[in-house]
């Protein structure tokens, strides 16, 4: 196979690639080099928190022959979900939840995992005795190191790749291959002398510039944690409720960012009114989140952090709906109602949990009633 030929049939894979949503394309060799260790030493300084799967995984994303074996080239994808400008102005609407923009519509797995399905077809059409494995930020893959190496970004202060005229408002993906592709020119860090992420944090979660300590992020605390949230993050959590994008939305690069034309990406016209979406049952959840990302975290999830936010609406309107959660059948939820109603009413809230929880045995729940006692 002539190096020629190689190139040209590359040229058709990335022509294939823009033609299927992926405005960024380049090609990384699988080596992680000095990034495996930054890995390490960040799994080493626990800030991986509760995602087991980061450490379960660890020898794979340091060697990606056993995720692939004869792995020679890493094709790295890149797609834009940005739709409209966002500011940090939702923080004054303290009774509507904020979601995270790339959580808005669809899921992002549902629409990017056919497409690379159809470009693993054109791989195969090219090198016909390829083979190859795909990934969307699911597999054991450091996906922003390789991105960097494919020309695609630099990794910023945040932890989040950047580009040049783009920003950071975009989607990842990965196709293993064992072809031995030309490589892309390695992207170059432009972040300068710029901390506006690191100063924004509002939990002080990128603990060094390129570090993020995970257990204290946002989008850790309302995504992956699947536990009771430590009291010390919940008021900076503010009206969160699924993810935080405070470090991008005042990165000066994201400015330039351009809106997609990818339909799939747009919000959809459905309440995220907290007091309406502390009332979802399990059916008005399944209904209101369908093929939504926010649906991984289930209902239990979504209304603990609901709960959050409305204990920092400072309505007391909020009271009613967040004392009907005390009979929830789930314990997380009953636990995060009972901070929340302290918050809002103080110790008149007590007597509610005299009322309502008499008989409560979950520990976690008890655990909060005796804090708000206690303070």
């Amino acid at each position: 196979m002539n190096q020629d030929s190689t190139q040209q049939k590359l040229a058709r894979i990335e022509r294939r690639a823009h033609e299927l949503g992926f405005d960024g394309f380049g090609v990384a060799d699988p080596d992680v080099g000095s990034a495996g260790l930054r890995f390490q030493k960040w799994l080493d300084d626990g800030f991986d928190g509760t995602m087991a799967y980061m450490k379960r995984g660890e020898d794979k994303r340091l060697d990606l022959n056993q995720v692939l074996p004869g792995v020679r080239s890493v094709l790295c994808l890149r797609m834009n979900y940005f739709t409209v400008p966002k500011s940090l102005d939702f923080l004054q609407d303290r009774l509507t939840g904020d979601i995270s923009s790339y959580a808005l519509d669809l899921d992002y797995h549902d629409v990017m995992t056919p497409r690379l399905q159809q470009l693993e077809e054109t791989l195969l059409a090219e090198f016909p005795e390829c083979r190859t494995k795909r990934y969307v930020d699911t597999g054991p893959v450091l996906e922003k190191p390789l991105a960097q190496k494919a020309g695609l970004g630099w990794i910023g202060k945040h932890t989040n790749l950047l580009t040049e005229g783009l920003g950071s408002w975009y989607f990842l993906a990965e196709i293993l291959i064992d072809v031995d592709l030309p490589r892309s020119r390695p992207a170059v860090d432009h972040c300068g002398t710029c901390e506006s992420c690191i100063d924004i944090c509002p939990t002080r979660a990128i603990v060094a510039p390129y570090v993020l300590d995970s257990r204290k992020c946002i989008s850790y605390l309302t995504i992956e944690l699947k536990g009771v949230i430590p009291v010390e993050f919940r008021k900076a959590i503010g009206n969160r409720i699924y993810g935080c994008d405070d470090c991008q939305i005042v990165c000066p690069w994201n400015s330039y960012a351009v809106p997609t034309d990818e339909a799939v990406y747009q919000e959809r016209q459905e309440t995220r009114l907290l007091i309406d979406l502390m009332r979802l049952d399990d059916e008005g959840f399944r209904a209101r989140f369908r093929n939504s990302p926010v649906k991984r975290i289930k209902r239990r999830g979504l209304l603990r952090n609901v709960a959050v936010a409305l204990g920092n609406s400072g309505d007391p309107a909020a009271a009613p709906v967040l004392t009907a959660a005390l009979q929830d059948a789930e314990p997380l939820i009953r636990a995060h109602a009972v901070w929340a109603l302290a918050e809002l009413l103080g110790d008149s809230a007590l007597p509610l949990f005299e009322t309502h929880l008499a008989e409560e045995s979950d520990l976690d729940v008890l655990r909060e009633i005796e804090l708000v006692k206690t303070h």
